[in-house]
């Protein structure tokens, strides 16, 4: 589901984007420095597919590597997410532990 759509980086609003029908999931952020803290996941109820959640934040994840950000995730489902993906535990902050 998550590979067909278009992921956004409003910079605008602060927040990623991916329409997924007529649904737009989001993932709210604050950028800092180097640092980019996620502060909220929203997935509209529509969206029924249980990894969509875990899709979307792997490309939000992978495209946040690129840029070479550190990752300080302030919602609880985020860094659920990071404790449960190693790979991604090297993008926090030196010093931060979840």
């Amino acid at each position: 589901m998550v590979d067909t759509a278009e992921l956004v980086d409003n910079d605008f609003l602060r927040q990623f984007e991916i329409k997924v029908d007529d649904s737009l999931a989001k993932i709210e952020y604050s950028l800092q420095e180097r640092k980019i803290f996620l502060t909220k996941l929203i997935v509209p109820e529509e969206i029924k597919d249980k990894n969509f959640s875990k899709e979307f934040l792997e490309l939000v994840f992978e495209q946040i590597g690129e840029r070479n950000l550190s990752v300080v995730p302030t919602s609880p489902e985020i860094a659920k997410f990071v404790r449960s993906n190693r790979k991604y535990k090297r993008m926090l902050p030196v010093g931060l532990r979840i």
